[in-house]
């Protein structure tokens, strides 16, 4: 007599949310059966060499499984993500860049400093002026910040005009919300709590201020056509319409993590695309808040390279095991942040969930605005973005693709 075929989806949903009786904030986010949810917490307190067993099990039965294709690789990298999250839980010692490799399919390497001065050569012809760099860019900074009282209803307009923008480029379920708070003391700038049912919540860190020409990316990223947009268009196509439960829940340093920040990152470009800059001028010009939308944009494309020295931190910290101070003079000198901001980063790269979170940005912009430009000549921008959203793809299955092309 055989036994029955394991449901390894429903089953990798469980072993998710094991994962955040663990550690807080492992399930980003968890869309199915309240259930589910509450069985998982009546069990006995689940161990981090349990949790490993559990994927190990899990991704031994996947042939057998027989699923499609596509899920059988997304499934496979989350357990594999989760396979290693459990052994760096137990204290077991994983080398850092086998750690990213397994939570996010990529390989990781030190940035070169060279294309770092090539960017500051950039950037000194856009911000002539008297002082160093630094100093000039800083006081740039200053000048485009949005007063704190302000930030609310700024981030309220972008989001509404993006919001029309996706809508009518890339169709969102008519009844989609997302309501945003200010809130302080965290190691990000925003973050999406996704809610089910097409409602999100974002918060907005002002901790620190907030550019004028940033926050048009920043709200693309959480909202529209990032995170939210995302999140409801995988909910009404995978969950709803396929009855694929793996995506009711999101995981933390997993392969989709990569997709999904990489994703977000090109809100702007997707939405907007060229002019992006004068765009969110008119948009917040409208409310009295000004800033040189041309300068922002071409700004923006000469610091592009100075996105990687971020990750560059992450492997000094973990990989060569820099003293921290080290690291914060790293930033500076890079990436050209006051040293309040630099240690805001070190925070993030520090913290035990985060650590290795960095990289999703990174690689993740890199691989899939790659993969966006090496598109097919008949196939639209808009229509290969719409793959980001609605296709359980992997960052191994696109750069499959990438090398194809």
């Amino acid at each position: 007599m055989t036994s029955a075929p394991v449901d390894v989806a429903r089953e990798y949903v469980r072993l998710g949310l094991r994962f955040d009786r663990l550690e807080s904030g492992f399930v980003d986010a968890y869309t199915g059966d309240p259930r589910i949810r509450a069985a998982v917490e009546d069990e006995p307190a689940p161990t981090p060499q349990g949790l490993r067993d559990q994927a190990r099990t899990l991704l031994g039965e996947l042939d057998a499984a027989r699923l499609p294709a596509d899920r059988t690789a997304f499934l496979r990298g989350q357990l594999t993500g989760l396979e290693c999250s459990a052994r760096k839980m137990s204290g077991e010692p994983v080398a850092f860049r086998d750690e990213v490799r397994s939570y996010f399919q990529v390989d990781v390497e030190l940035g070169d400093p060279a294309h770092y001065a090539a960017a500051h050569a950039a950037l000194e012809e856009l911000l002539p002026g008297d002082g160093t760099l630094a100093e000039r860019y800083a006081r740039h900074r200053r000048r485009e910040e949005c007063p704190p009282q302000r930030l609310e209803v700024a981030v309220q307009a972008l989001s509404s005009a993006l919001r029309d923008r996706v809508r009518s480029g890339y169709g969102l379920p008519e009844a989609e919300t997302v309501r945003y708070e200010v809130v302080t003391d965290k190691p990000w700038s925003g973050f999406n709590y996704y809610e089910g049912a097409y409602r999100s919540r974002v918060a907005i860190n002002a901790d620190l201020p907030h550019r004028l020409s940033q926050l048009p990316h920043l709200v693309a990223h959480e909202s529209y056509p990032g995170h939210h947009t995302e999140h409801c268009r995988k909910e009404q196509g995978l969950v709803e319409r396929a009855g694929r439960v793996e995506h009711t829940v999101f995981l933390v340093n997993t392969p989709e993590c990569l997709m999904a920040e990489g994703l977000a990152d090109l809100g702007v470009d997707a939405a907007v695309g060229e002019g992006w800059g004068r765009w969110s001028a008119e948009v917040l010009g409208d409310l009295g808040l000004r800033f040189d939308g041309d300068l922002a944009e071409r700004i923006a494309a000469a610091t592009a390279p100075l996105n990687r020295v971020r990750q560059d931190a992450a492997l000094m910290l973990h990989d060569r095991g820099a003293d921290p101070d080290d690291v914060v003079a790293h930033l500076q000198r890079w990436s050209l942040v006051s040293d309040e901001r630099a240690r805001q980063q070190l925070r993030f790269l520090t913290h035990p969930l985060w650590r290795a979170y960095i990289t999703t940005y990174v690689e993740g912009f890199e691989l899939l605005s790659g993969w966006l430009s090496a598109r097919p000549a008949e196939q639209s921008a808009a229509d290969r973005f719409l793959r980001l959203l609605d296709e359980p793809l992997t960052p191994a299955v696109v750069a499959g693709e990438l090398q194809a092309a």
